[in-house]
C-alpha cells in the first residue's frame, strides 16, 4: 500500500515540477507534479519556488489522492502527475 510518511518536497526548476516521495513497503517511489497541474488545482498560484511549494502544501491531500490513483494504474520507478490526473 502506498503511503507518504516523508513530507519532504522540493522544486525542480529544470523540470518545472515539484518532486515528492512515497513508499510502498520498503520501496521508495518518486513523484513529479508538473507546475501546470499545480496551477490547475490551485488557480492563481504565482510562479516561483516558494509560492509553488506553499501551494503544494495547501493542496497536499488532493495531490496525494491523485498520486495514489496514478500509482495504482501500474508500478514503475517514478510517476509524473499532470493536469489530467486531477
Amino acid at each position: 500500500m502506498l503511503n507518504f510518511p516523508n513530507e519532504s518536497r522540493s522544486y525542480d526548476a529544470t523540470r518545472h515540477c515539484i518532486r515528492f516521495w512515497g513508499s510502498d513497503g520498503a520501496m521508495e517511489v518518486s513523484f513529479f507534479l508538473e507546475e501546470d497541474a499545480l496551477t490547475k488545482i490551485a488557480v492563481g498560484t504565482p510562479s516561483g519556488e516558494s509560492s509553488l511549494l506553499a501551494s503544494f502544501d495547501q493542496n497536499r491531500d488532493r495531490i496525494l489522492r491523485a498520486a495514489r490513483k496514478v500509482y495504482g494504474r501500474r508500478h514503475k520507478g517514478s510517476y509524473e502527475l499532470i493536469a489530467d490526473d486531477f
